[in-house]
């Protein structure tokens, strides 16, 4: 890096270990030129530069409506989605590493073919990865709530990724969110409900395709309610 510093963005996840077990190891060697799609980096190691939009046909071999995850973790609704509408494409984004060996090995051994993930920031992938109205569904499962009122302006939703994310969608797509974290729910609907881009689903009942991970069974067990949330771009 030389007397370069690298600058510090605001970003809605912690950081954390890259280091694999050997499972991981074993799943990203042998399956990462699959699944894994490579992008050209800014500074930080999770960063996307500014570049072309992904040629999707080429990604996935062919054209089908696109839906995308945000912090997809070990891939356990990735894997359900991919599954359950194998008429789509799945697109996940995910920082760490070691999540993302632990789903590409579930994905191979679900023999899937129309999922891929990136390793990055989703919010910047969204913005430079994928072009405007190319997606037609985005979900956002269990973000962190970030409970103190100094790290607030780490929350994913925002009025700024509200605009990002109702640019990407395609007139109609869907906006997809559950949380166990009651404020945060509330949280999403001051940004979303009055947005003038987006109209809210309801009644919204808990998305039957996704999975209970270890991080919305973790909820239950504390006697957190989940709240599943659903907005239409309009056109």
């Amino acid at each position: 890096m030389g007397d370069r510093m690298v600058r510090r963005e605001v970003v809605s996840f912690v950081r954390r270990s890259a280091r694999m077990n050997a499972a991981q190891q074993r799943a990203w060697a042998a399956h990462r030129g699959t699944y894994v799609v490579d992008v050209a980096r800014d500074e930080r190691s999770t960063s996307v530069a500014r570049q072309p939009c992904l040629d999707l046909a080429a990604v996935f071999g062919r054209r089908a409506p696109l839906v995308v995850e945000l912090g997809s973790g070990t891939g356990h609704a990735l894997l359900a989605a991919a599954q359950a509408r194998p008429d789509h494409d799945h697109l996940a984004f995910e920082v760490f590493e070691p999540a993302v060996a632990a789903t590409v090995g579930r994905l191979a051994a679900g023999r899937v073919t129309n999922a891929r993930v990136v390793v990055a920031d989703g919010v910047q992938g969204l913005e430079r990865l994928l072009g405007p109205a190319s997606v037609a569904e985005l979900r956002v499962w269990f973000p962190d709530p970030w409970h103190k009122a100094r790290h607030a302006k780490r929350r994913l939703v925002s009025a700024a990724f509200a605009d990002l994310v109702a640019s990407r969608l395609t007139p109609g797509g869907v906006l997809l969110l559950a949380t166990d974290w009651a404020d945060y729910a509330d949280h999403v609907r001051q940004v979303l409900d009055h947005h003038p881009r987006f109209e809210p689903v309801t009644p919204w009942p808990r998305f039957a395709e996704r999975p209970v991970t270890k991080y919305e069974q973790r909820g239950l067990d504390e006697g957190r309610e989940i709240v599943d949330l659903a907005y239409r771009s309009r056109p």
